[in-house]
Formats: structure tokens, sequence, C-alpha cells
């Protein structure tokens, strides 16, 4: 049997449930390894996050608590599109990360600390998410867009994560709330979103540093800022002297994974909102399946790892992906920092065309070229009543940054990226 007439035989074993646009009938399924030559044949070949490889991996090591649900498009008798599901248990409490012992002592920020907290203990639903809250970026659905416009995809999203839902219903996860996550602003269209009844929300912008092709190493990107920012950038390497850098291979990361994954313990829980606890095998995982397009690097002092970096090369974009770091190491060594300019380093000798660094950290991202990028997200809640309070809910509870933009460059570097 051919790969075509598997793939055939597979759409025949899906229970299509038509949509109410014209023509259009979504299928729902729980595993990936369901369908995976039907899933590739449809999936985008430049996304590896929404390629079988990458979600079979995420589904054998999920974080705490998190399931899975696929749903295929298809138009008559044509796939044309696709979306992945997380199901996820969010307890804001647990998740916003309010310090007292580092918060001002102000009357009225002590008032805000309470009232934020008060309101995230009575925030905790169960949420199906269309998208991936281990990345930033859009990689929660695709369609073949000369089949299918943007305004038409969510449309039809929307209504599969209705199905989802009613699917859902009749296990143990009983769905309370719809998440669809991220849009740049070039491909959200807020007024077609707010018809659907959705939530329009933003956390922390994604911060991307796109790549001239006229870097061709490092030292063309130093030469490339101004005098103060290089002076800034030889500080940063001469403090982190006395750190030995090792690129890990499968074998290093399975002996190191505890000290690997009590690092990454260590930045989450000084995070102010982490929503998902990673699974200590999810990183060794994508090394065995993604070789080099993978990459661990670890910072050792006097024989200790005290830091960790990944990175997965994704078509023409190196992804900053998980980090860890022993925070009192960090001012002495500016240990952040030269993780930083080492993925820099690393995008650049992909001959990568963006280097995506997520959300978080805006103001020192930014000090070497990132740019903030808003990234959209939408929620809703099944009940029109308590639909109507997640936005006030949402902007409430959002991570509180006031973030001064730098630009490291003697000028404005050429851009890639298109939004539209």
């Amino acid at each position: 049997m051919n790969s075509s007439t598997k793939s055939f035989a597979a759409s025949n074993a899906i229970s299509w449930k038509a949509l109410s646009q014209k023509g259009f009938s979504a299928g729902f399924f729980h595993s990936i390894k369901e369908l995976k030559e039907l899933w590739d044949a449809s999936a985008p070949k430049d996304n590896i996050f929404l390629q079988s490889t990458y979600l079979e991996i995420l589904e054998n090591n999920p974080p705490d608590g998190m399931s899975f649900c696929y749903l295929l498009f298809k138009k008559e008798e044509e796939i044309v599109g696709l979306a992945i599901g997380q199901i996820q248990y969010f307890n804001i409490e647990q998740s916003l990360n309010i310090n007292e012992s580092e918060a001002s002592p102000c009357f009225f920020n002590t008032i805000g600390r309470y009232l934020k907290g008060l309101v995230a203990s009575k925030a905790e639903f169960t949420t199906l998410i269309c998208g991936n809250l281990l990345l930033t970026g859009e990689h929660g659905y695709y369609f073949k867009s000369d089949k299918v416009d943007c305004k038409l995809a969510f449309d039809l999203v929307n209504e599969g994560m209705n199905q989802a839902r009613e699917e859902l219903d009749g296990t143990d996860k009983k769905v309370a709330g719809f998440l669809i996550k991220d849009f740049f602003e070039g491909t959200r269209n807020e007024g077609d979103f707010q018809k659907t009844a959705c939530n329009e929300f933003t956390i922390q912008p994604n911060m991307i540093l796109d790549i001239p092709a006229s870097w061709k190493t490092f030292e063309d990107y130093t030469a490339a800022m101004s005098s103060k920012y290089r002076v800034r950038t030889k500080r940063a390497f001469k403090k982190s002297v006395d750190l030995e850098k090792r690129s890990f291979d499968e074998a290093m990361i399975v002996e190191y994974s505890q000290r690997i994954f009590d690092l990454y313990q260590m930045v989450a829980e000084n995070s102010g909102f982490n929503l998902i606890n990673l699974n200590p095998n999810y990183l060794p995982a994508l090394k065995r399946a993604f070789k080099d397009d993978f990459t661990l690097d670890g910072y050792f002092l006097d024989g200790q790892l005290i830091a960790f970096y990944t990175t997965i090369a994704n078509g023409h974009e190196t992804e900053a992906h998980f980090l860890g770091m022993q925070p009192e190491h960090n001012r002495n060594y500016q240990v952040y920092m030269n993780i930083l300019y080492d993925i820099i380093r690393k995008g650049i000798d992909r001959k990568s065309k963006h280097i995506v660094f997520a959300r978080t950290a805006t103001e020192i991202k930014s000090s070497v070229g990132a740019v903030p990028h808003e990234m959209y997200c939408y929620m809703r809640h099944p009940n029109s009543f308590a639909n109507k309070f997640m936005t006030p809910i949402l902007d409430y509870l959002k991570p509180e940054e006031e973030a001064v933009l730098r630009n490291p460059f003697k000028d404005k570097p050429e851009a890639h990226r298109a939004e539209a």
C-alpha cells in the first residue's frame, strides 16, 4: 500500500462532521500517532512544530497535566488545513508568582498584590488551547493559503474548537475555556474575532532579531553596533572568561538531566507567571529526534553546570527554547548576556534569517538588537455570562513589565520579517 493509498484509508477512518461553512468538515482525533502520514502530508514543510515528529515528542513527554487533541479540515474531499489542541488545567494562583520579599512596601502596591492574589485564587479552569504553550509564535494551525484565507481559517478553527469541546465532554476532560494563540499584528483581524465573542489580549511581545544578509559572522554583528554597545559586549565576554562552555550530545543531556531540570526550575520559579512545568525527558527526546537542529549548550564553573540554553532550527529561524541558570552567578559572570550572544552566534552560523527570543526579558533582549512584536491571543468561555468577564480578568492578571527598549546598532538593520 503506497503513502497516498494509506492517507486515503486514514481519511476514511476519521469521523468527519460538517461545519457551517459550505463544503467544509472537520475530523477530531486524540493522538498524532493515529494519523501521522495523513497529518504530515498536510502539514507545512517549513515549520517543524506542526509536524508529527515534534508533536509526538511532546505527546510522549508532556508538561504536567497536559493532554492533546488534533483537528483536520477538508473541503469536499481535499484536506485543506489542520490544528493542534492542548488541554491544560490552569490554576492562576499557582501560576502567578507574587514575590513578597522583593515587592515594594508601598501601601498601594501591597493592596494591589492582595487584590491580584484574590482574583487569581478564583481563576482555575481547564482550557483547550489551539497553539503551543511551550512556544511563542504562530504554531497553532495551518491552512492552504490558496484554499482558505486568514478570516475563513479562524472561523473554521473557532468552530472546530467547539467540536473538540463536545468530543472532550464525553471524556474526563471538561473544557471551561478556549484559547487561540499567537497572532502577529499582520495576521490578526480584531473585528472578525470580536464577532466570534473572543476576548483579545496580549501578554508580552515576542522578541525577534532579524539577521541581515550582510552578517556572515558574529564579528559582522558586533561591527554593526555603536561603540557603547561593543564595549558592553566585550565586558560581558570578559566577565565570563572563567566559564567553560560545552555543547551537549544526547548522552550528556541524559547524564546531566536532573541538574538541567533543576536549573530550569530555578528560572521558572523566579518568573512572574509560569503556566507549565516542563517534562524532564522532553529535552533529551528533542536531541534524539533532531540531532544538530536541536542544541543544548552548558556553562560550567569549577566543574559544576551552572547554566544551559537550548535552540531549535526551524526553517529560516533559530528558536531560543528553554534555558536555566543559578541566579546568584548571573551578575558576576553575566551569564544571561552571554547566553543571548551565543544564541545570536549560533543563528548567524546557521544562516538563519531571524532569531526568535520569545517572550519575557524585553529590555535586555532589545539591548542585543531584538525588536518587540506584539502577539495577540483570543480567549472565550462557553458560558456567555462568564465570557464577559474574561478580558478584565486577563488584563488584571497580566504580568507587569515596564521595559525601556534599547537599540545597540549604529544603523537600523535590514528587516526580513513579513507579518502579512
